[in-house]
């Protein structure tokens, strides 16, 4: 079983910034892969971010260039930096592990960008 806590969701004005932290339970380098969702209010969870165990990552292309999604070993953190952001960045943003053939979910951090 992983534990995923998500934490750094907030208000920010449009042409923000915020940094998301997800901490995991058990060491990063166990696994497989990290990523960031986010779901708007009446839509469907859409993926943006995902960085693997030796640090690959990749981005949805509404987020890319303005978010940056890291990790701190030392932590068992994931974060995910956003800049420049849109009201339409405005979700609830969840971290997901995959550890074997598992993945799980935390509970979600809400974002809201807003004037």
């Amino acid at each position: 079983q992983v534990q995923v806590v998500e934490s750094g969701g907030g208000l920010v004005q449009p042409g923000g910034s915020l940094r998301l932290s997800c901490a995991t339970s058990i060491s990063l380098f166990s696994i497989n892969a990290m990523a960031w969702y986010r779901q708007a209010p009446g839509k469907e969870r859409q993926w943006v971010a995902r960085i693997n165990n030796i640090g690959t990552t990749n981005y949805a292309d509404s987020v890319k260039g303005r978010f940056t999604i890291s990790r701190d070993n030392a932590k068992n953190t994931v974060y995910l930096q956003m800049n420049s952001l849109k009201s339409e960045d405005t979700a609830v943003y969840f971290c997901n592990a995959v550890w074997g053939t598992n993945a799980y979910w935390g509970q979600g951090t809400q974002v809201t960008v807003s004037s």
